[in-house]
């Protein structure tokens, strides 16, 4: 039986777009189960239909209402989903849904983490606060876009897929934004081509050295993420 992937999204679903670029492609090989956005308004919607994804499978959700959790697990399951991924998904995911797919549901994140992660920490922000923390630092960071198992608390599960991508001295927020984008698009993709062949490999967390070297930097960490999320107060994925 094939894998069937569950989409989850909350913008512009570009990640997702590349998914299913690559699945009419046949360069992957499973279902398509369904798209759930928790925001009606989502440019991924119209994307998706554009793809060939049946109506009936494009889903909205509201993550204020109390029955979101059970909703959301509903609709994955009744469309025989085994596999979900989080693109661009804003709502911190119900842990019944969390425990209902262990270890088969992923998230992506566009920087280290956990380091760059956590509330509020998403697109153009994580971008600004790796390049203020690199700044400020004095240290050659780079940067990277992951794949990584989705836990209870953001951005904390294990990495499964990672691409590092160089920082440029002149970069901007948006240059480095635009020159992960592709990447993020790769890590996911080949994400799903290994949960297909079952060859998945984790990168263990004992093994991750923090990027912050002291206390000092730790902070200064800290700093970097509250800035950015002041900087872009309506960013989204």
């Amino acid at each position: 039986m094939k894998e069937c992937l569950g989409v989850l999204i909350s913008g512009s679903g570009t990640t997702m777009a590349a998914i299913l670029r690559a699945y009419n492609m046949g360069e992957l090989n499973l279902d398509i189960g369904c798209v759930i956005s928790s925001n009606p308004n989502a440019e991924g919607i119209k994307k998706a239909r554009i793809a060939g994804i049946d109506p009936k499978n494009i889903v909205c959700l509201n993550p204020k209402l109390p029955q979101f959790p059970e909703e959301l697990l509903k609709n994955l399951q009744k469309r025989n989903v085994t596999v979900v991924t989080q693109n661009g998904w804003m709502p911190k995911t119900p842990e019944m849904v969390i425990e209902a797919y262990k270890d088969r549901i992923f998230n992506q994140h566009p920087g280290p983490a956990p380091e760059f992660g956590g509330k509020g920490m998403f697109g153009i922000r994580v971008h600004l606060a790796v390049l203020l923390f690199r700044r400020l630092t004095g240290r050659d960071l780079w940067t990277e876009v992951i794949a990584q198992r989705v836990d209870k608390e953001f951005d904390q599960g294990v990495i499964v897929r990672r691409k590092r991508v160089d920082i440029l001295p002149t970069d901007t927020a948006e240059d480095l934004q635009q020159r992960c984008l592709p990447f993020e698009h790769q890590v996911q993709i080949e994400l799903l081509k290994h949960v297909v062949g079952h060859f998945l490999w984790e990168y263990p967390k004992h093994a991750q050295t923090p990027l912050f070297k002291n206390q000092k930097e730790k902070k200064l960490l800290e700093f970097c993420k509250k800035a950015a999320i002041k900087a872009y107060p309506n960013a989204r994925d």
